[in-house]
């Protein structure tokens, strides 16, 4: 009789259903920062915020447990100085204390990608000066979005089938895009070409490293055989010892052969330099092809709206022009300039408009995400 009042007393008892949990707490810091990583089960929904005397940030993550050795810091560090975590209601809070005042913040959800779980990212940005900062934190810089128009010069691109150049594509769109980043408080555009000349794809990832950009965007037009396909679709750069998919192979060899059509040789395709290996370890440019593909969703999400897109999610390839590995970068192809209406389409210069227009609100929606950018509207005054 006692083991079936136990049982039924067991049967009873209310049932804890945990929707995630952290499974691993890390720390890495740079110069610049000092970054946080949740690891999770799955994506979480979340809230943050900072508190001041003492300086802590709270992190409430909903139906969220904390699994038992999933601290992997070393305490105290630079920035932080403990951490510490409870349970309420099925909420998950845990609390950062810091070591100093002034620092800026960002967060951010990580899907599940390439063999690595969901992860929930903060930042702690270290900043000169004594005043303090916000979740709503903007650069004091203006943030600088480097606008590469593909081809150029004595490579024209794709041809469509009434004769229309890719590179004079590129080019219109590029120059409406950097006009609407131009206008907007707290950026600034620069291009890798601004009229019809040839440009080496290395060069072009020079250009984009000295203008110290924090995203770059490749704009090109597609082609194929097959008249009929059209939509827009995202790349990436691919990590070394990737395997990425049969389309997006071709297009990089499409795309790295651009230098021989201006008279540039090289032995191989080499995206990764020298310099970047110095300068960058394995996390750091782990964390740059993570912000790409959040941007490159962004840019989905976004020409969704104007039109076709193609591929549902962004293709990874080894694209020489996406070679600045410490930059967020994609490479957009517009549309199939191979298929008749949609050159048709591509020439006039309202669709380059609605283009360049999807283009502009992704970045700006990708650097408000990552709060790099404040969330207002204002616009340049002259």
């Amino acid at each position: 009789m006692g083991g079936i009042l136990l049982l039924l007393t067991t049967l009873l008892l209310p049932v804890q259903s945990w929707a995630a949990s952290v499974k691993v707490v890390r720390i890495s810091d740079t110069a610049e920062k000092s970054r946080v990583v949740f690891e999770l089960s799955r994506s979480v929904t979340y809230t943050i915020f900072r508190m001041h005397k003492p300086e802590r940030v709270v992190i409430d993550m909903q139906h969220t447990q904390w699994r038992k050795h999933a601290m992997k810091i070393v305490l105290p560090n630079p920035v932080v100085k403990s951490v510490r975590h409870g349970m309420h209601k099925g909420v998950l809070r845990v609390v950062l204390d810091l070591n100093r005042k002034g620092l800026a913040m960002r967060s951010f959800l990580l899907k599940k990608m390439q063999g690595k779980p969901p992860r929930l990212v903060v930042d702690l940005i270290r900043q000169s000066g004594n005043h303090e900062a916000n979740v709503s934190h903007s650069h004091q810089h203006e943030l600088v979005i480097a606008v590469d128009a593909g081809h150029g010069g004595e490579d024209p691109g794709a041809i469509g089938p009434h004769g229309l150049q890719e590179k004079k594509v590129t080019l219109a769109i590029a120059k409406k895009l950097v006009a609407m980043i131009n206008k907007q408080h707290g950026m600034r555009a620069v291009l890798t070409r601004k009229n019809d000349y040839f440009v080496p794809l290395k060069k072009r990832v020079r250009l984009v490293r000295q203008s110290h950009a924090d995203v770059m965007i490749s704009i090109h037009a597609d082609a194929v055989r097959e008249r009929e396909v059209k939509g827009s679709s995202v790349y990436t750069l691919a990590e070394r010892g990737a395997t990425p998919d049969r389309v997006a192979i071709a297009l990089a060899a499409k795309e790295n052969a651009a230098d021989e059509m201006g008279g540039v040789h090289h032995a191989h395709n080499e995206v990764e330099d020298p310099m970047v290996r110095n300068i960058l370890g394995d996390m750091a440019k782990r964390d740059s092809l993570n912000s790409s593909q959040i941007l490159a969703e962004t840019m989905i999400t976004s020409l969704r709206k104007i039109g076709k897109v193609k591929y549902e999610v962004p293709k990874r390839a080894r694209f020489v022009v996406l070679g600045a590995l410490e930059i967020p970068s994609v490479l957009v192809e517009v549309d199939f300039i191979s298929n008749p209406k949609q050159e048709r389409k591509l020439r006039t210069s309202r669709y380059q408009q609605k283009l360049a227009a999807a283009l502009f609100q992704a970045s700006q929606h990708f650097l408000r995400r990552m709060g790099m950018l404040a969330n207002r509207n204002s616009k340049k005054t002259s």
